[in-house]
């Protein structure tokens, strides 16, 4: 009889996985849901409270380049908060912040004009024409960001491509400073985020129910103003999940303001570079992170919330 019970090495890969699992007292099910976490606990969480930790130290001449938590160096109490101090008091940050909150405020909305009626067009094609036109919103991707941003240099410099053309066709006598302006971040960020607003919005208008406009039509509604009254409230969760795909990465981008914008360009994420890496100041740096990361975050959080109880208040 003994021998009739399967034994657990006889059992298949994923019986023995569950059986351990049933050891430690987890049902599978919650061991999917655990699984996410895990990967945002190490990879995200534990990151953050480092960092956050390294905003609360000061700067030394050792390594690591900052004062312990606890020991005989650590920070005095009264000395916490010295470096968001710096950080609401130093010009230098405020100017840092604000050109980026512009940045990304600006290329969310330009993206949001360009993106939306892509996203529109796409939706109502044919499945055959709706995945090619997938396809080519999807395209840069295989390629690197870095040789894309290298390649706007290449069009937008003074001997570029976009001069060139200009010159050619007699609308400029001489070539357009382009490059190193904030103009030629704007089309960088949009570019490059372009994908991220188009997607959700395109997500969304799929899934609408055309019969709604149909019977607006049918009650004497105008086709911009069925627009305007319909289909703009019902994609308005795209809008804003596209807005925050874009708003978010802009605010602390440093690539495309390092390469296109030029060296007067004063950006958050420039900031934390030099901060890190010239400076030589990490928790200065690091409070900068933490800044960014409450300013963005927190707001969104917020809404989230008070979104959630609108949705569950009764109508």
């Amino acid at each position: 009889m003994a021998s009739d019970i399967p034994q657990k090495s006889s059992l298949p890969l994923g019986g023995q996985f569950q059986h351990f699992l049933m050891a430690l007292g987890i049902r599978p099910r919650a061991a999917v849901i655990l699984v996410p976490y895990l990967w945002l606990t190490v990879f995200f969480v534990i990151p953050c409270l480092i960092i956050l930790k390294i905003s609360f130290a000061q700067t030394l001449i050792a390594q690591p380049p900052y004062t312990p938590m606890f020991g005989p160096e650590s920070v005095a109490h009264e000395q916490l908060f010295d470096n968001f101090k710096r950080l609401g008091g130093d010009l230098l940050y405020i100017i840092a912040y604000g050109n980026s909150l512009k940045l990304a405020a600006i290329s969310t909305v330009f993206c949001l004009l360009i993106g939306y009626p892509m996203a529109y067009g796409i939706a109502r094609c044919s499945p055959s024409t709706r995945s090619l036109l997938l396809l080519a919103i999807i395209l840069p991707f295989w390629t690197s960001f870095l040789i894309r941003v290298y390649a706007w240099m290449s069009i937008l410099g003074k001997e570029g491509v976009l001069n060139d053309a200009l010159l050619a066709l007699g609308i400029i006598d001489t070539p357009l400073q382009i490059l190193y302006t904030p103009t030629a971040m704007y089309i960088g960020i949009v570019y490059t985020y372009l994908p991220f607003m188009i997607l959700p919005l395109y997500s969304n208008l799929e899934k609408m129910d055309m019969s709604l406009l149909e019977a607006a039509a049918d009650l004497g509604c105008r086709p911009f103003k069925a627009f305007c009254m319909i289909t703009i409230p019902l994609s308005m969760p795209g809008i804003i999940a596209g807005s925050l795909l874009v708003f978010i990465p802009a605010v602390g981008e440093y690539v495309i303001p390092e390469l296109l914008g030029g060296p007067d360009a004063l950006m958050i994420g420039r900031v934390v570079y030099n901060e890190f890496s010239q400076n030589r100041d990490w928790p200065m740096s690091s409070a900068v992170a933490v800044a960014i990361l409450v300013a963005l975050v927190v707001p969104i959080m917020l809404f989230q919330y008070y979104q959630n109880k609108a949705q569950e208040a009764p109508k």
